[in-house]
């Protein structure tokens, strides 16, 4: 199982030196990717509803201020600071961004790193943040993000890249470097429903579902099973091994108590509880085919999120992967 961790990107942890802390920290107790997310700006006033909370309410107090810092650029800072973690944008909203100019700063970020590049990706749920940043309207945001995924690909492999889309087309260029890795840095998508699982039947190398969608909870072991059995049937239908999409999961709601946390079922909340229960979930995902998990870290402190990062590296990992 690989291990990895989100980097903050707003409040008082969001600054050079305890992000290089965070990073390095957790480089060297052998985590190996690191997690970080997508906003550009913050509308003043959102109605739109937050897919992972009970009641649809944004709870994020930095990002309500309106603080985040840019993904790409963060993932080209923490390049520099790391030497083995990979980069995942968890998850990049793939209509913010024009797609030539993202296909080349990803292929520019997994060059500079040597090949570390992961690009996670989404469609968006924040319908006020679109129209400033310039996407395509909110409606058609998962035809934007379809067609962006085949201009990426487009871009990063092929020697004389053209495209005739909806949104964007493009003739008679060349497009060099190409990434280091090939065919090009693996997409996650990111998402629980079904356009979401389609999309990773299509488009994507690996599917990152987060848990704690209530309108598809994936927050206990069955539940997940019944989630991959989905994306699996799907794959059959549209004629893709199932077995060549490789799986992740984001535990956003990691630590937040040391007692189990119960579903609304009656049974234990994945990843919750003792040391002991996380690693026996660890291990039956696993069994499942995960191989990558994500967890939420930070804290209020850099010292409580140090000691967040340590303890699972310490006391569940061993038990996970013993």
């Amino acid at each position: 199982m690989e291990y990895g961790f989100n980097v903050p990107n707003g409040g008082p942890l969001a600054v050079p030196e305890h992000i290089a802390t965070l990073a390095q920290h957790g480089e060297k107790l052998g985590y190996r990717i690191l997690a970080i997310p997508d906003h550009i700006v913050v509308p003043t006033g959102i109605d739109s509803t937050y897919p992972y909370s009970p009641d649809g309410t944004l709870t994020f107090p930095t990002l309500l201020a309106g603080e985040c810092l840019e993904p790409l650029a963060l993932m080209a800072y923490l390049a520099g600071v790391t030497t083995e973690m990979r980069l995942l944008t968890s998850v990049m909203v793939v209509p913010y961004r024009h797609p030539v100019l993202t296909a080349k700063l990803l292929s520019t970020i997994d060059l500079l790193s040597g090949g570390r590049a992961v690009v996670g990706v989404g469609a968006g749920w924040m319908a006020e943040e679109f129209p400033p940043v310039g996407a395509p309207p909110f409606e058609a945001r998962g035809r934007a993000t379809d067609e962006y995924l085949r201009i990426y690909k487009e871009l990063w492999t092929a020697d004389t890249p053209r495209y005739e889309g909806e949104f964007t087309s493009f003739d008679n260029i060349l497009f060099h470097p190409k990434p280091v890795q090939k065919p090009h840095p693996p997409i996650w998508v990111g998402g629980e429903s079904k356009p979401a699982k389609r999309r990773t039947v299509r488009y994507g190398d690996a599917w990152f579902p987060i848990g704690c969608n209530p309108r598809f909870p994936m927050d206990t072991l069955g539940r997940f099973a019944a989630g991959l059995d989905d994306l699996r049937a799907m794959a059959e239908a549209e004629g893709r091994d199932p077995a060549s999409i490789d799986l992740a999961f984001w535990a956003v709601w990691y630590g937040a108590s040391e007692e189990p946390i119960m579903t609304d079922t009656g049974e234990r909340m994945l990843l919750t509880g003792s040391a002991d229960d996380v690693a026996g979930d660890i291990q039956s995902m696993r069994e499942l085919g995960v191989r990558h998990l994500l967890l939420q870290v930070l804290r209020e402190t850099l010292e409580e999120t140090l000691d967040v990062i340590t303890g699972f590296a310490e006391e569940v990992r061993p038990k996970a992967d013993g």
